[in-house]
C-alpha cells in the first residue's frame, strides 16, 4: 500500500498540525508562573478616583469583617453578595428590618435567610455553595454558633464603637468604619494605626462613605445604590 499523500490527515487523527517546540518548564520554574487575573468579588462602591472598589468576601479561607456603620450599608452588601450566587445568612435581633429584603429576592430559600440571634444552624459551605453570615446583633453580639471557615465569611455589624469592638476589630481581616464621633474616631485611629488626617475624617464622613481598612492599607469608598436598591432601601443613611 502506498504512503498517504502529503497534506492528507492520518486516519483517526485529523489533519497534521504545525510542528512547533513543546511548551515546557522545569519544576523549579513553576513558582514564577502567575495568571493575570483582576480583582474578584462584590463591588462596594467607588474610591476617590471613581474606580470600582471590590470586596473579595467569598474566600477558601476564614474571613471576618467588622463594619461599624449603618444597616443600609450592610443590607446593600447582603443584596450584592446574594446576587453573586452565594448564600447570605442574617443573624439578627430586628427581623422586621430585614424581611423586606428577603421578600425582594424571592422569599426564604432564594438567597437570603433570616435567623434569630444564637439560632443559626450549621450551613455546610463549599466552593460550589459559599456562605456569608451577616451578624446584626446589636452593640454586644454574643459569641456566634457559626463562625468563619473555608468558604464561609462573617460580617459583624456594630452601630457604633461598643465595648466589644476592639476585640472584634483585632481578629478581623478587614474593618469598615462609617461616620463616628470624634472620640470614637480617636480610638479607631489608634486601633487601626490610621494617620491623623484619616482619623479626623472619620467624624465628618457623609452618608454612604466607608473607610475600609487594615493596619497596613486603607481606602475611602462611596457606596452608590442602584435604582432597584434605592427603591427597596431608600437613600444612603448612617443611622436607622
Amino acid at each position: 500500500m502506498s504512503a498517504p499523500a502529503r497534506g492528507r490527515g492520518r486516519p483517526g487523527f485529523g489533519l497534521t498540525g504545525p510542528r512547533r517546540p513543546r511548551h515546557t518548564v522545569r519544576p523549579e520554574q513553576l513558582a514564577s508562573l502567575a495568571l493575570p487575573v483582576g480583582d474578584d468579588g462584590v463591588v462596594i462602591g467607588v474610591d476617590g478616583e471613581e474606580r470600582p472598589a471590590v470586596l473579595g468576601v467569598i474566600r477558601p479561607t476564614p474571613y471576618d469583617v467588622t463594619l461599624i456603620g449603618g444597616l443600609w450599608t450592610a443590607q446593600v452588601l447582603a443584596l450584592r453578595v446574594a446576587a453573586t450566587g452565594a448564600r447570605v445568612v442574617v443573624e439578627t435581633g430586628r427581623t422586621p428590618a430585614w424581611e423586606g429584603l428577603v421578600r425582594a429576592v424571592g422569599g426564604e430559600g432564594c438567597g437570603i435567610a433570616l435567623h434569630e440571634v444564637g439560632r443559626v444552624p450549621p450551613q455546610g459551605p463549599s466552593a460550589g455553595s459559599p456562605v456569608v453570615v451577616v451578624r446584626d446583633c446589636g452593640i454586644r453580639p454574643p459569641r456566634g454558633r457559626v463562625t468563619s471557615g473555608p468558604w464561609q465569611s462573617v460580617v459583624t455589624l456594630l452601630p457604633y464603637l461598643s465595648p466589644v469592638a476592639a476585640g472584634l476589630m483585632e481578629k478581623s481581616s478587614l474593618v469598615g468604619v462609617q461616620r463616628v464621633s470624634p472620640d470614637e474616631a480617636e480610638q479607631i485611629g489608634h486601633l487601626m494605626c490610621l494617620g491623623s488626617d484619616e482619623t479626623r475624617a472619620l467624624s465628618t464622613l457623609t452618608d454612604g462613605v466607608t473607610l475600609w481598612c487594615t493596619r497596613q492599607d486603607r481606602k475611602f469608598v462611596m457606596m452608590r445604590a442602584t435604582d432597584a436598591e434605592s427603591g427597596l432601601l431608600g437613600s444612603a443613611r448612617r443611622m436607622d
